[in-house]
């Protein structure tokens, strides 16, 4: 049993990655294995279009971080992914991921995973994010434990945010539920 959470943020400790890692600490206190992923340091170039992936199964560029995260996608039995809102919709990097999981699609590599969404925006533009995020989890037909969706701006604001931080730790408990049915 695998929890997976990634944090699409350019900022590596900011409030996305807040809200993933708290949703992945009270997990890993029931004692289920966790991994965290920041995209802030990594290069995930976008989707260039080319429809060679169909052929491969894989996407064809190479010289990037995209297959270390899309391999522990793979691997995952539950994925937390998050991403903070730029202009009403998730933020480039995290489209980038999304978009090259397109490689991903042909054969239903991610089918029959969980998923939760997070989304963090400064004022408005959650709902968009999240819509998003649920149009790639439906696309690959991943099962949904649930979303959280939170305000924040500067780093650690979204700790305020006692709605958010207490969504966070019910969606955790949900995942646990899900992957410990006899608790």
């Amino acid at each position: 049993m695998n929890v997976l959470g990634i944090s699409g943020s350019m900022r590596k400790n900011g409030n996305t990655a807040t809200l993933v890692t708290t949703i992945l600490d009270r997990v890993r206190e029931a004692g289920i294995e966790t991994e965290y992923l920041t995209l802030a340091d990594m290069d995930i170039r976008p989707c260039t279009g080319c429809e060679a992936c169909k052929d491969a199964k894989w996407c064809v560029t190479e010289d990037d971080d995209w297959g270390l995260v899309a391999q522990k996608m793979v691997d995952c039995e539950v994925l937390v992914l998050g991403a903070p809102t730029y202009y009403y919709d998730i933020n480039g990097q995290t489209k980038n991921l999304i978009d090259r999981t397109y490689s991903l699609y042909h054969d239903r590599r991610l089918s029959g995973r969980r998923a939760v969404a997070v989304a963090v925006c400064a004022d408005r533009g959650c709902e968009r994010s999240l819509e998003t995020i649920e149009g790639f989890l439906n696309t690959h037909e991943f099962s949904y434990l649930g979303y959280v969706c939170g305000k924040g701006y500067a780093p650690g604001d979204i700790r305020k945010d006692e709605q958010a931080m207490k969504k966070a730790r019910a969606v955790a408990d949900g995942i646990v539920r899900y992957l410990r049915p006899e608790d």
